[in-house]
C-alpha cells in the first residue's frame, strides 16, 4: 500500500473547520507523491530519496518543528516527552501532526526524520499512478481536504510524472478541471468582484 503521513478519519474533524475559513482561497493540504511504474518501484525510489537526508540537518528541522532541542539524543531511541503544542510559539498545527505520527507508530528519531523528509512533514504517497489517484480520491470523498498543493520531493521528474499521469485519472473521476473557465485568479477561485469604493463617488475636479 503507498505510505501516507496522516489518516483521513483524524484530518476530518479539523479539515470541517478548515474548509469553510480556506475554500474561498483554494488552499488545501500538501502531498508529495513518490511515482513509479509499479508500487515496488515507487517504494524504492522513495528509500533512495530518504537515504539523501543529512541527518544534521534534519535533526536541526525536526528540533524546530518539536520545539525540544533533540541533538545530543540517541537516534535510534524515542522521542522525549514535548512540550504542550499550545507553548509552541509557532506551526502548532504540524507539531501536533509529527507528535502524533511518532507516538501512534512508536517511531524512533532516526525513523521520524526519514518519514518527514520527503514531504517535509506533509503526506507522502509512494505507489503507482492509481494508487495515488485512489488516495486524493478517498481524501476527497471523505471531505478531509477538497485539494492539495502538490509537493513533488524530485523535480522535475516528480512533477512530469504526476502531470502525465495522475492528472488524466483524477479527470476521469471528476476530481480536476478539464480547463479554467475564467481568465484571473479572482475567477478561478470563483470570487465575486469587490465593489469599487470610488464606484457611487462623483468624480471631483479642480
Amino acid at each position: 500500500m503507498p505510505s501516507t503521513r496522516q489518516s483521513p478519519r483524524r484530518t476530518l474533524a479539523a479539515a470541517v473547520t478548515l474548509l469553510a475559513l480556506t475554500a474561498a482561497a483554494g488552499c488545501g493540504p500538501g502531498i508529495a507523491p513518490v511515482i513509479g511504474g509499479t508500487e515496488v518501484e515507487a517504494r524504492a525510489l522513495a528509500d533512495e530519496l530518504e537515504a539523501l537526508i543529512v541527518p544534521e540537518h534534519a535533526l536541526a528541522q525536526l528540533s524546530g518543528m518539536t520545539g525540544l532541542d533533540l541533538t545530543g539524543l540517541p537516534p535510534d531511541g524515542p522521542l522525549p516527552d514535548l512540550p504542550d503544542v499550545s507553548a509552541v510559539q509557532s506551526h502548532q498545527s504540524r507539531n501536533q501532526l509529527v507528535v502524533d505520527l511518532a507516538r501512534r507508530e512508536k517511531l524512533t528519531i532516526r525513523q521520524l526524520i526519514g518519514r518527514l523528509g520527503g514531504g517535509r512533514g506533509h503526506r507522502v504517497v509512494a505507489g503507482t499512478s492509481e494508487q495515488t489517484a485512489d488516495q486524493i480520491e478517498l481524501w476527497c470523498t471523505q471531505r478531509a481536504a477538497d485539494g492539495f498543493n502538490v509537493l513533488p520531493p524530485l523535480l522535475p521528474h516528480g512533477l512530469e510524472a504526476y502531470v502525465d499521469h495522475v492528472v488524466p485519472l483524477l479527470r476521469r473521476r471528476g476530481l480536476f478541471r478539464h480547463e479554467y473557465t475564467g481568465r484571473t485568479l479572482r475567477e478561478h477561485y470563483g470570487l465575486s468582484r469587490p465593489a469599487s469604493t470610488y464606484a457611487d463617488r462623483e468624480l471631483v475636479t479642480a
